[in-house]
């Protein structure tokens, strides 16, 4: 390593090592060593601290230890003649700092609390599994570290919208000659928050710690590595290296913090792109390839970045004027943005999509009916009809659906458009900026046309839009088309477990749960939620060799417990021999493995001989003791977890819904959202096992958050648990 960044490093490393040193001992001055230091809504307590040492850090005299740890790390601070030709002693330097920023940052959220204004601060455990989904399926290749900020407010904008078109996570921290790059932003009206891929940290250089304590709860999350002496928090380093494609941008000065920060995201394998003449580091051994490039343009950062981490990008240029990234999924387009909204019953909207065969239609035509979006004055409303055919050689009735579904994914992806719901319930907002920029009615059949050939080529051959804001037109085709989803329901509804001879595999999330198979029936959705058995399905017929594969059941072993001689065999050979059964109908013996990116978490209240179950979206406490995030902590990674289980949520309400403990009559405790949004199909699933009025003597928070408050309401209401055979 060269001499300047070694050097450079070390002093940093000095430099914060003491100052976590001084901020713990005015903290236990003046609240004693006893006072409880931890970040919000966390299982790992400061989780960079517990993976790299294995220490549970929970009040400040418990600090002492890491920071004592991180003071025998530190080299001796050089003088300018020490030569320092190798990375051991920089890297040591950069872990010490590492632990050093931790313990800064969680003394200010113990005595100031969170950061405010534009920054967010510590990324909680329900965020991080929110963002695995996207990290597994691709929509998220990567991170990127922006420290300090840019020449120009427009250059921090053109930098973030370019690793947003990239779909590349950004987080900002620290500062350039007193400004922050998310300031910039902010002055540019840039939307920063976890929707938009932008999450700016903290203005002082420390916060950037908050990227790395990300990056390694995602190796202990996903991965299933567990922390503890060295040789366990090398694999965690290591996996980071190889599993999760992180790079820092240094923009502007670099500085003695900013060099010993470096010096530890180096140990991840996230190497260093600067805009700045500082030495280079350009021999392979921690990273992949280059550890600091050093003198790169602004305009070329992102390509740089990419090249140098090695990062797979699949980026297709859909041809419009406003940039189109999967980023802008989460953008909200608000009234004082808006330029006009369709549907969401102001006016009437739909989106259909139907297979056609190939001479029927033209591939690439585009047809747009009625007055366009600069007809209207800004705020106005219009009605919508978007009419999608499709053609294709292995294209199948069944696979309308599951097409359809993705106008709502494709349509959100362009920057300044808005798109919630499906069918004939769509709500969809342009913004003024989009419109001004000469986006057009037809830009959403450029959008659907080259998404829908892009990731579905097996498929689909040729696609054909039709757009119209005739609302004449609108209103005709309306009666029909909701005969067809009448129709497409009842169709999916038919299939059960028991009339189809193959289930579906997903090990979408083997990249960062390696032994985990979740294992697809009609009747039981994976558990994220986005893939039910026609996704599976269609997805094998998509790619053959893909995530998704079909899987004979063969013989029945356990029709109760719902294990198959067929579904055993399989897992236990992509489990990589790790799982050998698995039980479909229950959550106590042999569950199904989870990865981390499930909707809801179930778990066994042996108390009231019941169920509680709680959605990620819920952040408060349920009766058994326990947040989603500290549950989650428990029962992701891919390994079986008797007595919790990672479900989708739409299983609930399905006759599948752990039949072999007793089915739904076990559900005692979900949070109101979650029941209220179910309400209707747990209704009728009621109905079906002779109890209509169940779903009422179900508690949620309102009632309950404690197990005596539980038990109080069950028996009150006489639910139905009380009486039924032990659980366990």
């Amino acid at each position: 390593m060269s001499r300047l960044i070694a050097s450079a490093a070390i002093r940093g490393a000095h430099r914060y090592v003491g100052e976590a040193e001084d901020a713990l001992a005015r903290a236990m001055e003046a609240r004693g060593g006893s006072f409880r230091v931890e970040f919000p809504n966390t299982a790992f307590y400061l989780p960079l601290i517990l993976a790299l040492t294995g220490l549970k850090i929970t009040t400040l005299e418990e600090m002492r230890e890491p920071l004592r740890i991180a003071r025998d790390l530190l080299p001796p601070e050089p003088a300018d003649r020490v030569w320092l030709p190798y990375l051991g002693d920089a890297l040591d330097a950069g872990i010490a700092t590492l632990i050093a920023q931790e313990c800064i940052e969680a003394i200010k959220y113990a005595t100031t609390g969170p950061p405010n204004g534009i920054w967010l601060g510590f990324t909680d455990d329900a965020i991080l599994r929110t963002q695995g989904i996207k990290l597994v399926d691709g929509r998220m290749p990567g991170f990127a570290a922006c420290v300090g900020a840019l020449p120009t407010v427009e250059a921090a904008v053109k930098l973030a919208r370019e690793l947003q078109e990239r779909n590349i996570l950004t987080f900002i921290a620290s500062s350039t000659n007193g400004v922050s790059m998310a300031e910039q932003l902010a002055e540019a009206g840039v939307e920063m928050n976890w929707d938009t891929y932008i999450v700016p940290y903290g203005k002082e250089t420390s916060a950037a710690v908050h990227a790395l304590n990300f990056a390694a709860r995602a190796a202990m999350t996903f991965g299933g590595l567990s922390p503890g002496d060295m040789a366990k928090a090398r694999k965690i380093l290591l996996y980071n290296k190889e599993r999760v494609y992180a790079f820092v941008l240094a923009l502007g000065e670099v500085d003695d913090a900013k060099y010993a920060t470096a010096a530890g995201a180096i140990n991840f394998g996230f190497p260093v792109i600067a805009d700045t003449d500082i030495p280079e580091i350009l021999p392979t051994g921690i990273c992949t390839y280059e550890h600091v490039v050093a003198r790169v343009p602004h305009e070329r950062m992102v390509n740089r970045a990419v090249e140098v981490r090695g990062l797979r990008l699949k980026i297709t240029k859909v041809p419009i004027p406003v940039a189109y990234s999967a980023a802008f999924e989460g953008e909200r387009v608000r009234r004082e943005q808006l330029h006009v909204e369709f549907g969401r019953q102001i006016s009437p909207a739909f989106e259909f999509l139907q297979g056609r065969e190939l001479h029927e239609i033209e591939d690439g035509k585009i047809t747009v009916e009625g007055p366009d979006l600069d007809s209207v004055e800004p705020g106005g409303t219009m009605p919508l009809g978007i009419l999608v055919d499709v053609a294709g050689r292995k294209f199948q009735k069944d696979f309308e659906p599951i097409l359809e579904r993705q106008v709502h994914r494709f349509l959100n992806g362009a920057m300044g458009v808005m798109h919630i719901g499906q069918r004939d319930m769509p709500w969809i907002r342009v913004s003024r900026d989009a419109v001004s920029a000469g986006f057009r009615l037809e830009h959403f059949g450029k959008i659907l046309h080259a998404k829908y050939h892009d990731e579905y080529p097996a498929l689909v051959d040729k696609v054909q839009v039709h757009i119209s804001t005739d609302p004449d037109w609108i209103s005709s085709k309306l009666g029909e088309l909701r005969k067809v989803w009448a129709e497409r329901d009842a169709r999916v509804a038919g299939l059960t477990d028991e009339t189809v001879d193959i289930y579906y595999s997903c090990t979408l999330c083997q990249s960062y749960a390696p032994n985990h198979v979740c294992v697809i029936t009609p009747q039981r959705l994976g558990l994220c939620g986005a893939y039910n058995w026609l996704d599976g399905k269609a997805s094998y017929e998509i790619n053959p060799a893909g995530p998704n594969q079909p899987i004979e059941k063969g013989r029945c072993l356990d029709a109760t417990l719902g294990q198959y001689e067929g579904v055993n065999r399989f897992v236990y050979t992509k489990s990589n021999q790790s799982v050998e059964r698995v039980s479909l109908y229950s959550m106590i013996h042999d569950p199904m493995t989870s990865c981390g990116c499930f909707e809801c978490i179930m778990a066994v209240a042996p108390e009231v001989n019941g169920v509680v179950v709680v959605n990620r979206e819920y952040g408060g406490m349920t009766p058994v003791g326990m947040t989603f995030s500290t549950l989650a902590g428990m029962v992701g990674g891919g390994v079986q977890t008797p007595g919790f289980l990672g479900v989708g949520r739409l299983y609930l309400a399905s006759p599948k819904f752990i039949p072999a403990d007793g089915g739904l009559k076990r559900l005692v405790w979900l949070p109101h959202e979650l029941k209220e949004a179910l309400r209707d199909k747990l209704q009728e699933r009621a109905k079906e096992i002779g109890d209509p009025g169940f779903v009422d003597r179900i508690a949620d928070e309102t009632v309950a958050t404690t197990m005596d408050e539980l038990v109080a309401f069950l028996s009150q209401v006489k639910h139905p648990a009380l009486e039924m055979p032990a659980l366990l």
